[in-house]
């Protein structure tokens, strides 16, 4: 059995567990975005099992030989093949078929995948999210996201220090709330924000990998380090840490929680050694990360692909068992 990976081949995180796979003599197949146009998802589902193939090109793949997956898919909209056509062109429409045709697939495969779509959906809510860390046992920053203008003012005359950023899951820079922003609070009617107490402290970011956990202390004066240069800050400086072992708990239960395998979950404790929890990302780009401590983060993902694809049996219809230390 081998492991899927998906998505774009330079993408630095994807690029990384390839290398270790082919490290480790590990078999896989590489699903590349940029051949979507030579992508073809043809599959069929006969009482809960899963039949049928993945093509691109000549190259052709049977979906009972996948064990494991590992996705980063990026917007195929936005692939130079496709930016300039419009979404009823039948380049475009093919596209968007196939990607559904493989979140469907990954929806009901037996195979393990690192992470499923419908466990990384939850970051595209970041209240959702929030109650979930809360509920793992980690404290969260005082919170509101609105759209109502007097109410984040409001928000922000009762905590002082405010830091704002999107609901979503799309990327944004997490900025401090000056008093030259409160003017701009009206445009808070046109896009709902998300507003929270800041927490004064020390970032420390926390791979989890399986039953592995990586931690990351990062050092800056920056509102959101990985932009600290464009704010005119000096670059921040990252080192391996070591987390309490009742912090690392509740990683490993908010990772469980989340159904995510793998995850990167942003922490910060304070001066007074508080521990709050802001977010956890499902599909983090780790390499950052790796390059600056030499944490073998990458390392780890693909030996956990590696093991779950070599411990489903050919062709099961059923799911994979890992040992009880991996799920």
């Amino acid at each position: 059995m081998l492991t899927l990976l998906w998505g774009l081949p330079e993408d630095g995180p994807l690029a990384r567990v390839r290398r270790e796979l082919v490290d480790l003599g590990a078999p896989f197949w590489l699903l590349s975005q940029r051949d979507v146009l030579e992508t073809r998802v043809d599959l069929s589902v006969d009482q809960g099992r899963v039949e049928g193939t993945v093509s691109a090109g000549e190259r052709i793949l049977d979906v009972a030989d996948v064990g494991a997956v590992y996705m980063r898919p990026h917007d195929t909209a936005r692939l130079p093949r496709l930016s300039r056509l419009t979404a009823d062109s039948a380049p475009r429409r093919h596209a968007a078929a196939v990607d559904e045709a493989l979140d469907c697939w990954l929806g009901i495969t037996s195979a393990y995948v690192v992470n499923l779509p419908s466990a990384s959906a939850g970051n595209g809510s970041k209240p959702f999210q929030l109650r979930q860390i809360q509920q793992a046992g980690f404290a969260v920053p005082e919170t509101v996201v609105t759209s109502d203008p007097m109410a984040a003012r409001a928000f922000a005359r009762l905590h002082g220090d405010v830091v704002y950023k999107s609901v979503s899951g799309t990327r944004s820079r997490v900025q401090r709330l000056r008093p030259a922003d409160l003017a701009r609070l009206d445009d808070l009617a046109a896009c709902p924000t998300q507003l929270q107490r800041r927490i004064p402290g020390t970032d420390v970011r926390v791979h989890v990998v399986g039953a592995q956990l990586f931690a990351t202390r990062i050092r800056c004066d920056a509102d959101d380090y990985r932009y600290a240069v464009d704010q005119g800050h000096a670059p921040a400086r990252l080192s391996g840490t070591e987390l309490p072992p009742g912090v690392e708990l509740r990683c490993r239960a908010l990772s469980r929680r989340l159904g995510l395998p793998v995850a990167g979950i942003d922490l910060r404790v304070t001066p007074d050694g508080d521990w709050y929890c802001f977010e956890v990302n499902p599909s983090p780009a780790f390499t950052y990360y790796e390059h600056h401590t030499g944490q073998p983060i990458g390392r780890h993902i693909a030996a956990l692909l590696a093991a779950a694809a070599s411990a489903r049996p050919p062709s099961s219809a059923g799911p994979v068992r890992l040992p009880a230390a991996e799920r």
